[in-house]
């Protein structure tokens, strides 16, 4: 089989080029990245001489280099987007030109080829914000509250319209919050880290009590290549780690690892649109595909501290090119 990943140098979509080729030894992998300020290629410098490997740089917005790669494929992965909260609220344009006009493209590419399978890589984000009790499922109605949730919604609806209209054998997992190794420092643990590393505070929104569910990303990883391989076309599944935890305890738990005390913490003005709580229901892919997370929170938080506070040069690097960026 030959898989397109599309933003593979990035956090999520570098751990399952990585994931597939080690798991897979026949499977070749063409991962196309525009290397922007959140695409790592160095993510991937373990498997680079893999001969099942290759990396095209290229935009997803790029309608005739999207056609021409995905000929030579059997299916696509799209990890492709901006994904950071609070960019999308100071600039929500890139948001919608990768988002949903380059999903667009992939999509139309993917017709026009007669792709065995699409795969969109999407977000718990897009159900909008639960009270203190209950769970996202598959039938909640999509609620976007940012700019960003709003374009992953959009991309989601064109996914679902290519099934329901051309038949195109589409599937959309939407995730938790991924933790783990060479996610790129602007989100909260390796954020957190980072400034830690360099003796500053670090800045909790609000009164931090905001919950997010927490999934591995190497558990990602298989949740993918399980629905990719054995999903009902046409189908959602959630994809959660049942890992509920608020900002000021994974802010306590980074302070703790790193034998730092709570003085650090500098409460901030909460972020516009901040919803409160998300949290998944992943009953669906358990009993109709068997998949179940296999890192417990207490293993995988300590694994992903260590592997920042062991890789520090990594961390290094990418603030040297995002200064370079700015």
């Amino acid at each position: 089989m030959k898989i397109l990943v599309t933003g593979g140098a990035g956090f999520i979509g570098s751990c399952f080029v990585r994931y597939i080729l080690n798991k897979y030894p026949t499977y070749k992998v063409i991962n196309l990245d525009c290397l922007t300020y959140a695409g790592n290629i160095e993510n991937l410098d373990d498997i680079k001489n893999n001969p099942n490997y290759k990396f095209v740089k290229a935009n997803i917005c790029d309608k005739d280099i999207v056609n021409d790669i995905v000929k030579d494929v059997d299916c696509i992965v799209n990890f492709a987007a901006e994904s950071h909260v609070d960019r999308s609220i100071s600039s929500p344009e890139i948001f919608i030109d990768t988002n949903v006009k380059g999903t667009l493209n992939l999509l139309q590419a993917a017709l026009n080829n007669k792709i065995g399978r699409y795969l969109q890589v999407s977000t718990d984000e897009v159900y909008g914000s639960l009270g203190k009790v209950g769970l996202f499922t598959e039938s909640s109605p999509i609620s976007p509250n940012s700019p960003y949730s709003a374009s992953k919604a959009s991309a989601d609806m064109l996914v679902r319209a290519y099934f329901e209209t051309y038949k195109l054998p589409t599937l959309i997992t939407r995730c938790s919050n991924n933790y783990g190794p060479y996610q790129y420092p602007e989100k909260l643990i390796p954020f957190f880290i980072s400034k830690l590393l360099k003796g500053e505070k670090v800045p909790v929104y609000g009164d931090g009590l905001n919950v997010r569910d927490w999934l591995y990303v190497y558990d990602h990883c298989s949740a993918i290549d399980t629905v990719l391989h054995n999903g009902i076309v046409g189908n959602v599944y959630n994809v959660g780690g049942r890992n509920e935890k608020t900002n000021i305890e994974i802010t306590k738990l980074i302070l703790n690892e790193m034998n730092l005390g709570e003085d650090r913490i500098e409460y901030v003005q909460d972020r516009l649109g901040h919803d409160r709580r998300y949290a998944i229901d992943n009953t669906k892919i358990q009993t109709e595909l068997g998949w179940e997370p296999s890192v417990t929170f207490e293993e995988g938080i300590k694994l992903t501290i260590n592997w920042y506070l062991n890789n520090q040069d990594w961390i290094k690097s990418i603030e040297a090119k995002k200064a370079v960026c700015l």
